[in-house]
């Protein structure tokens, strides 16, 4: 682990994750290079930040489910090379129905340098601490359609008003929106904001 980085869960207890990158659940169908174990690793800025987020979102009934943090960058590279296979159908219906996989960085929903890879950005979601279920949210997870936009349309009142609530929740704590997904925010003081890091998680 470089310094200046540590896995989230070590610092704010009781926080989930699902890190689907590590596993076959993600739009590449299979689990991504440089993620050699399945936690979500941030630099330690992120995690205090998370943390006050955790404390914030309970206030409102909600915990916090991590599915991704840092990435390093050999992971991006392999999102390039998989972008530039044929196509397999495999993920497409789930993750990317309207658009083809070279879409997917040209509409920004994944990019060849990302700032998951400075170590304060995070990708997360809801769930509601009285049933411990994952909250509506109009999308699932790297789902790279108009739909997953803030303020898309064709979401219910329901999911519009849990996505504000983990929106106002990340932005009261120092995090900033990115507008094409309504589940990644990057903090606004990171700490390494012109490095790339590619260490892998493990």
């Amino acid at each position: 682990m470089m310094d200046g980085f540590a896995f989230v869960d070590d610092v704010v207890p009781g926080i989930r994750w699902d890190a689907k990158y590590a596993t076959w659940d993600n739009f590449t169908g299979k689990p991504v290079d440089g993620y050699l174990a399945n936690r979500v690793v941030g630099t330690r800025a992120l995690c205090t930040a998370l943390e006050r987020a955790q404390e914030l979102a309970a206030s409102l009934g909600f915990g916090l489910l991590l599915w991704d943090g840092y990435r390093p960058q050999r992971a991006v590279d392999c999102f390039l090379n998989w972008s530039r296979q044929p196509e397999d159908g495999r993920t497409k219906s789930r993750h990317y129905p309207n658009i083809c996989r070279a879409e997917m960085f040209e509409q920004g929903y994944v990019a060849a340098k990302s700032g998951h890879s400075r170590g304060s950005t995070v990708d997360l979601t809801l769930y509601d601490l009285a049933t411990c279920e994952l909250v509506s949210m109009g999308g699932s997870h790297d789902l790279m359609d108009p739909v997953s936009h803030h303020g898309a349309q064709g979401v219910t009142p329901v999911e519009a008003r849990n996505r504000q609530h983990l929106r106002s929740v990340m932005e009261a704590c120092g995090f900033s929106a990115y507008e094409c997904e309504w589940w990644h925010y990057t903090l606004d003081d990171e700490p390494y904001p012109d490095t790339y890091f590619d260490f892998p998680i493990g």
